[in-house]
């Protein structure tokens, strides 16, 4: 099973074909700008397609604090995510609590732990949508 750094290694050593299909799921990496640091940090995510963005919970196992990434993403929402072999920029955001109930259906389907998480915790653990930046003049967002 692969985990933390060794994940991200295989991953984008074998474009996502290593890493990709995880534990009955699917995983992206998410690349965030350190809010102190400056510096790079990816981290693999379990996410859904949902239209043309992508869907991953900071849920960090039901720990009372946000995930770093979170934290990371909060400072500087403009990220960098790989699925299999296609990389792309994208702006992540909250889901409004409108949009919520739905993505947390979504997410809990592919990853039932997630209600778990949600129990242990009294931190509401956010749903991040990420949205794929569209380059000028290409016209076309990822496919993935």
């Amino acid at each position: 099973m692969l985990y933390g750094k060794e994940h991200v290694r295989r991953y984008r050593e074998t474009d996502g074909r290593e890493g990709h299909d995880w534990n009955n799921t699917t995983v992206l990496l998410l690349t965030t700008k350190g809010r102190k640091s400056g510096k790079s940090y990816t981290t693999p995510l379990i996410y859904q397609k949902h239209g043309d963005n992508y869907i991953v919970v900071a849920s960090k196992g039901g720990d009372p604090r946000h995930p770093e990434w979170y934290l990371n993403l909060k400072a500087d929402p403009e990220v960098e995510v790989q699925v299999k072999g296609e990389k792309f920029r994208a702006r992540a955001r909250t889901a409004t609590d409108e949009e919520k109930p739905e993505l947390w259906g979504l997410m809990t389907r592919t990853w039932p732990d997630y209600d778990e998480y949600q129990h242990k915790t009294d931190r509401e653990i956010p749903v991040v949508i990420l949205e794929p930046i569209r380059e000028s003049g290409s016209g076309a967002a990822p496919s993935g």
